[in-house]
């Protein structure tokens, strides 16, 4: 008896696989996302968002993929019931959006999408999302240092502050006089060596507004920020993170 549970003891117990619920109405998206994710969880599918709602209530999925724009039902509205509903407001969200579109990527960010990607979708690029999202505490994107003027303009009041660091999703600005939660700005930064400037809506998430913080400030959210200014944001990571595991896909294509 004693023999057996020291042998019970030292078996290594297996971890258990994330659960991985793509929704969408392209039977293709679901067939590709399924065979790229294989290997990071076990992946479930639903044509429809509300049987894919169902889905969710049942199987508890770890993280949720979905498409903004779906013939029964936005994307926008589902990624909202999954964040409103007790059960499920843990649950890791991701939403595609399709085309150049800003304002499309700001309506995922405002119902409450953890991360947004731009169709057509690179490999890597999902699966380097998803394993993100999967971390337990869930780890940001990798964050690229910088220090550049940046102009905050809310309503009719304008003020600077300085872009101290930039991620794929966001950046945080230093302020003396940082803004409360949820308010909404409009960014203007160029990026180091660059002479054409960024712009943006973002939504701040956090701030630091205490004498006894070390930088007084806030994170920042980008939230209409369009293919072509997001492209630029990616690129410049890739080329200045610190070390390669810290880079996020390299996009090709349009």
């Amino acid at each position: 008896m004693t023999a057996r549970r020291g042998r019970s003891r030292g078996k290594a117990r297996a971890k258990p696989k994330a659960t991985i619920l793509i929704i969408d109405d392209v039977p293709v998206f679901r067939e590709l996302g399924a065979a790229f994710l294989m290997r990071t969880g076990r992946v479930i599918t639903a044509e429809q968002a509300y049987e894919g709602l169902e889905s969710a209530r049942r199987e508890r999925p770890n993280v949720v993929i979905t498409n903004l724009l779906m013939a029964d039902y936005e994307g926008q509205a589902l990624c909202a019931a999954i964040k409103n509903d007790p059960e499920l407001a843990d649950t890791r969200v991701l939403v595609l959006v399709a085309g150049n579109s800003a304002e499309d990527h700001a309506r995922a960010i405002r119902a409450g999408a953890d991360e947004v990607l731009r169709t057509p979708i690179n490999k890597i690029e999902l699966i380097e999302a998803v394993r993100r999202l999967l971390r337990k505490p869930v780890q940001g994107a990798p964050r690229v240092s910088l220090c550049e003027p940046v102009r905050i303009v809310e309503g009719p009041q304008v003020s600077w502050g300085r872009a101290c660091n930039l991620s794929h999703g966001g950046v945080f600005v230093e302020s003396e006089h940082p803004l409360a939660p949820d308010t909404e700005v409009w960014l203007q930064f160029r990026l180091p060596d660059e002479d054409v400037e960024l712009s943006t809506s973002a939504k701040v998430v956090w701030c630091s507004d205490s004498d006894a913080q070390e930088q007084r400030g806030m994170g920042l959210r980008f939230l209409a920020i369009d293919r072509v200014t997001g492209r630029r944001v990616d690129d410049f990571i890739y080329e200045r993170a610190e070390r390669p595991d810290q880079r996020p896909a390299k996009r090709t294509g349009s």
